[in-house]
């Protein structure tokens, strides 16, 4: 098998099906519990860390604006962690899959090499390739974020196994 740039885009396709899978397991043991889904995006690992909505957020809007970019649209709206709620959450997820589906894998290939400037907060501008980007720079960051919403659900008892992080196989 060829690694391709299309084929980082799948993986990222498998990280919010991962994220929608486990906000799902998420929600239905707070709602065992009497815990509200506003509550429940409030949660976290440890108190100087982000909340699950921070980590949530975050993996969709990586997913999100790479797609945009791969594909040469407009950027999307980032989600705001600390007024987005859950509804709204799991709908971005699913327009976000449905966006990554639907990337052509000549054209995302085709599109490998060109450079992208992007800012990055008030620390750096730097000009890479799509394919460096998507494969160092958003690769990390989506894995981070998911692992961090995955250990503050499991912190809080949410039944998670090694497994929910491969809902559509392998």
């Amino acid at each position: 098998m060829t690694i391709t740039l299309h084929s980082y885009f799948e993986g990222l396709e498998r990280s919010l099906a991962t994220l929608d899978h486990i906000l799902d397991k998420a929600a239905a043991h707070a709602a065992e519990q009497g815990v509200e889904p506003a509550q429940m995006l409030g949660w976290r690992l440890i108190d100087d860390m982000h909340p699950l909505a921070f980590q949530a957020c975050v993996v969709r809007n990586f997913v999100a604006s790479w797609v945009a970019r791969a594909h040469g649209s407009e950027l999307p709206a980032d989600l705001n962690w600390e007024s987005v709620d859950f509804a709204t959450l799991r709908a971005e997820i699913a327009d976000s899959l449905v966006a990554v589906r639907a990337l052509l894998p000549d054209v995302v290939n085709a599109a490998a090499e060109q450079p992208m400037t992007v800012k990055i907060g008030d620390i750096m501008e730097p000009t890479l390739p799509l394919e460096r980007w998507v494969s160092v720079f958003v690769r990390v960051n989506v894995d981070f974020h998911l692992s961090m919403a995955y250990a503050i659900m499991r912190h809080h008892g949410v039944p998670l196994g090694k497994l929910d992080m491969f809902p559509t196989g392998l």
